[in-house]
């Protein structure tokens, strides 16, 4: 399938009511001649004297299609669109727009142009063309658009899941390393000695032995204070 057709250009002779447009008429021929750049100049010129010129608008137009200004093409033609849709070439002004439409990719409006050429001129097979071509695009488009947004809410729920998990990993972390510390500091803290537990026998028997013991040590102490004593009388007999 043809992706295009050559755009199409509004000659003068189409309507005596342009027949006197001196700038018009130049920039069409110089349009035939290729000199898009002076035909640019002439048709603005022609815009300029009369705004309400249609004519001026759509040969600008497609004169900048050919330049390949698809953006300022579509806005001309835009600036006319009421018009020209009710002009005797109304299909062909449809069927420009929608080329630019197509060389922008601007599918739906593509799709919209050409359905409008049809209505006007059922039998314009290249429009047929242009307009199934336009309309495939537009699916893929769309297909394309809608794989894409699915992608992107699976991604989405994906990260929601990840972030979640991570949370839950943190939080499971969070609490190991506090029961870690705590049990730290408890094996840190020093711990209360036990003390031992002894039967009422047991401390009988450990009274008796100390009051043995110091009974033991008061007679040390009583024969040192005889001996000294003894030992001063000694030597006082001497």
């Amino acid at each position: 399938m043809r992706k295009l057709v050559c755009i199409t250009i509004l000659i003068l002779s189409c309507s005596s009511a342009f027949a006197q447009k001196a700038d018009l008429r130049r920039g069409n021929r110089e349009f035939r001649k290729k000199e898009y750049a002076k035909a640019d100049i002439s048709y603005r010129k022609a815009i300029m004297q009369d705004t309400s010129l249609v004519a001026a608008y759509y040969n600008l137009a497609g004169n900048l299609y050919r330049q390949e200004n698809y953006d300022e093409a579509a806005k001309q033609l835009d600036a006319v669109q009421l018009t020209a849709s009710e002009e005797a070439f109304a299909a062909d002004y449809y069927f420009n727009r929608g080329d630019v439409a197509v060389a922008k990719e601007d599918w739906q409006t593509a799709v919209n142009m050409f359905k409008e050429c049809l209505r006007r001129h059922p039998e314009d097979l290249q429009a047929k063309e242009n307009y199934l071509y336009a309309r495939n695009k537009l699916q893929e488009q769309q297909q394309n658009q809608d794989q894409n947004q699915n992608q992107n809410q699976d991604q989405d729920q994906n990260q929601d899941q990840n972030q979640d998990q991570n949370q839950d990993q943190n939080k499971d972390q969070n609490q190991n390393q506090n029961q870690d510390n705590k049990q730290d500091n408890q094996q840190q803290q020093p711990q209360p000695q036990q003390q031992p537990q002894i039967s009422p026998q047991q401390a009988q028997q450990m009274l008796q032995a100390i009051q043995e013991k110091e009974k033991h040590t008061q007679e040390k102490v009583d024969e040192k204070k005889a001996a000294a004593l003894k030992s001063r009388q000694k030597e006082k007999n001497w």
